[in-house]
């Protein structure tokens, strides 16, 4: 009877998505609100089926999240078709490392001083939520590739940059609450700059060669030979793991090498489509012979990108549910108060504060207008990223030092879900409308 009910659940939510979810981009809500509540009301407080402990189960809650990231990280780069040298990869790039360095500094220092967190727990929680998530931001990526919207535009590159960068901050946190574990472990110690040097441009070199040649050997096959046709999801899979696992092979940040395989991938397709859109590219598609134009040396470029896209599109979704119900799962199950003084305080200092000082200093002098600021500022989505550093820190850590974190994470994330899911679609409509106007 138990497997049954979760047949019927799963079966249920399933359903559900693909239902709602045309509904839902006219709603000021997002997918991601529902999945939590699911997830809650599997817990305790509703039927009882879902037991997880965040403590327990780090290990399992980590591995689960960075398998969604995975997916979302590719997915974005897909999603991001321009020449790598233009000059709107800039903002992004502000965002991704200028903005997070300042959002790390300014809530370590609030931390400190306004929590009263040691330097150690405040620079890890600092590091935790400085990330931006690739994941729920729906509403505000870019819409399809192609699109050159500044907003949209540079909240996806942010969000493909920066869960990367985040794991310096969170392993030098770890070793400065855990010296003894730093000596011990090989944590990251006074060469912690040179490392994440290395651990960037070489993320960047081996996703980006990964996806340049596995790219063309593929169409190579498709076009010359006419073999390897078909099954694109195979091969959206084994590139973000080959670019993954050499990434961490190297001794990189994998999740950077998986976004620049993507991003490698859009742009191998840019150049053979000649400037043209995809869907121009590809034109009709014999469905009697999909092969044919999966083999034609002017389409297979961006067919096989596209069905790429596609197929990891619907991954991203599935990774959406399984990770927003998990944290609403553990929320059902947290023993420790969610909302308190601190973490509010917090929640409004990183939303209202930190986030909007960091991308105006990450933007001085740029392009963007102040509108278009403002948007950037209030759209600092938190979620799987964050997520992901807490179960990573306390399956790295102990959990006497780290348990106090868990809370606060948690109800930032939660807070954000809510806040964010609910302003996403109003902002977003506004300012289609306003840039309608000016146009």
């Amino acid at each position: 009877m138990h497997e049954t009910l979760w047949f019927l659940i799963v079966g249920a939510v399933l359903v559900f998505m693909g239902i709602a979810a045309t509904a839902l981009r006219q709603l000021p809500c997002s997918a991601a609100m529902f999945y939590l509540a699911i997830g809650y009301a599997l817990g305790p407080p509703g039927v009882g089926l879902l037991h997880i402990d965040i403590t327990a189960d780090a290990h399992l809650l980590r591995v689960i999240t960075e398998i969604a990231l995975l997916v979302s990280l590719f997915a974005i780069g897909l999603r991001l078709r321009l020449r790598i040298l233009d000059k709107l990869w800039t903002v992004p790039l502000r965002l991704g490392f200028l903005a997070m360095l300042a959002t790390v500094l300014l809530l370590t220092l609030f931390c400190v001083y306004g929590l009263q967190l040691g330097w150690g727990p405040s620079l890890l929680l600092a590091a935790i939520l400085a990330p931006t998530d690739p994941v729920l931001a729906h509403d505000v990526q870019v819409h399809s590739p192609g699109d050159h919207d500044l907003v949209r535009f540079a909240l996806s590159g942010e969000g493909g940059l920066n869960d990367g960068i985040a794991l310096p901050f969170v392993t030098l946190a770890l070793a400065v609450c855990m010296p003894a574990a730093a000596q011990s472990g090989g944590a990251l110690n006074w060469q912690i700059a040179p490392r994440a040097a290395w651990g960037v441009a070489g993320a960047l070199a081996i996703g980006g060669a990964l996806g340049w040649a596995t790219t063309h050997a593929v169409a190579w096959l498709r076009t010359r030979h006419a073999q390897a046709l078909g099954l694109e999801g195979f091969f959206a899979l084994g590139l973000i793991e080959l670019a993954y696992g050499a990434a961490q092979f190297a001794q990189t940040y994998g999740f950077l090498a998986v976004f620049a395989a993507g991003v490698a991938m859009r742009r191998v397709e840019h150049r053979a489509s000649g400037g043209v859109s995809p869907r121009k590219a590809i034109g009709t598609v014999d469905s009697e012979d999909v092969d044919a134009t999966a083999a034609n040396p002017s389409k297979a470029h961006a067919y096989m990108t596209e069905s790429v896209l596609g197929f990891t599109i619907e991954l991203e979704r599935i990774a959406e549910l399984v990770v927003m119900a998990m944290i609403g799962n553990v929320l059902a199950n947290l023993q420790m108060r969610l909302f308190t003084g601190q973490t509010v305080a917090l929640t409004l200092v990183l939303f209202a504060l930190a986030r909007p000082v960091s991308v105006e200093l990450s933007l001085l002098n740029s392009a963007a207008t102040q509108t278009q600021r403002r948007l950037m500022s209030w759209f600092g989505i938190r979620g799987a990223g964050s997520f992901y550093y807490l179960t990573y820190a306390l399956e790295q850590g102990t959990t006497r030092d780290l348990t106090p974190l868990v809370p606060l994470t948690l109800a930032v994330v939660a807070a954000s879900v809510v806040i964010h899911g609910i302003s996403a679609t109003p902002l977003m409509n506004w300012y289609h409308r306003l840039r309608g106007r000016a146009s």
